[in-house]
């Protein structure tokens, strides 16, 4: 029972990384122009495709398609919020809300028509990267080469994130648009495109996480987006939406709590209890793990 539990936690805190991967790009959105980017789950989507065309097609190395993916995405942000959200930067937030779900759609249904229906195969791990190894660790709990890979992969994208974010010009930047998005224009900050550069961040990780769900589970498909775009959103708002380090725990506390409801034998209801997971956090702490409550004056 201990060992199953522990294989489960391993398991978790796998998928939950890619969750944090995807949740940092709603969070960082919303920190910024309090816009939810519903079209987020669709650019990891993309980003797995792209992964997969370029392993398949193109037969590059796995690390070029891994960056390939996300420059792809990254530029396909920077569209997006080009042509379906700075046109409505100053209408409604209801506006804002039906483009997102608008582009949302389209995306879905593009890559239905490109791709077809059906589930597309990611070529087996062994001939894109290695052969798969398992190593026991303790009560007789078993880890692969491979979840080491993805762990340690996203836990380097969200420290390079964390470490951005607070050192690098650009990212205090970002930091004072969050705060205050008048007073940074007025500081000599250009908003514009610091909403862009975070746009092409956001869909960049969305994209890694995207390349690194189709190696873990070897299948990729058009609709991929739409619950794991749901199940990131969730991780977001648990954490502390608009906190980064709140969508990389809440990332990791969802895929956990996945997994364990599968260890106990609910694996039918691994989707209700994600949800219920969101359901008891805002009940408890309506801000989130890790939010904030924000002081505006009428």
């Amino acid at each position: 029972m201990l060992s199953n539990l522990l294989v489960q936690l391993i398991n978790g805190i796998a998928l939950g990384s890619t969750y944090a991967l995807i949740a940092l790009g709603y969070t960082m959105v919303y920190g910024i122009i309090l816009l939810i980017n519903f079209a987020h789950g669709e650019i990891f989507m993309a980003g797995a495709f792209v992964g997969l065309i370029l392993v398949t097609v193109f037969q590059v190395h796995i690390l070029i398609a891994f960056l390939g993916a996300m420059f792809f995405c990254l530029t396909m942000g920077i569209i997006i919020e080009k042509i379906a959200y700075k046109p409505l930067r100053r209408s409604t937030r209801l506006a804002a809300l039906i483009s997102a779900i608008g582009v949302s759609i389209f995306l879905s249904n593009l890559a239905n028509l490109i791709f077809g229906p059906k589930p597309t195969s990611f070529p087996p791990t062994e001939q894109i990267l290695f052969e798969i190894k398992t190593y026991e660790i303790i009560a007789g709990a078993q880890i692969t080469n491979l979840q080491i890979l993805i762990i340690a992969v996203s836990a380097i994208l969200m420290i390079s994130l964390q470490y951005f974010i607070k050192r690098n010009r650009i990212g205090k930047a970002m930091r004072a648009t969050s705060q205050d998005y008048d007073t940074a224009a007025l500081m000599g900050i250009n908003v514009n495109r610091i909403i862009s550069y975070t746009f092409a961040i956001g869909s960049s990780l969305a994209a890694a996480g995207g390349v690194l769900v189709g190696i873990y589970f070897g299948v990729v498909k058009y609709n991929m987006g739409f619950m794991a775009g749901l199940k990131a959103f969730t991780a977001a708002v648990v954490g502390g939406i608009g906190s980064i380090p709140g969508a990389m725990f809440g990332g990791i506390a969802l895929g956990i709590g996945e997994m364990l409801a599968m260890a106990l034998g609910l694996s039918s209801y691994r989707d209700a209890i994600a949800f219920g997971i969101l359901i008891l956090v805002l009940l408890v702490k309506p801000t989130g793990l890790f939010g904030t409550k924000i002081q505006k004056k009428v």
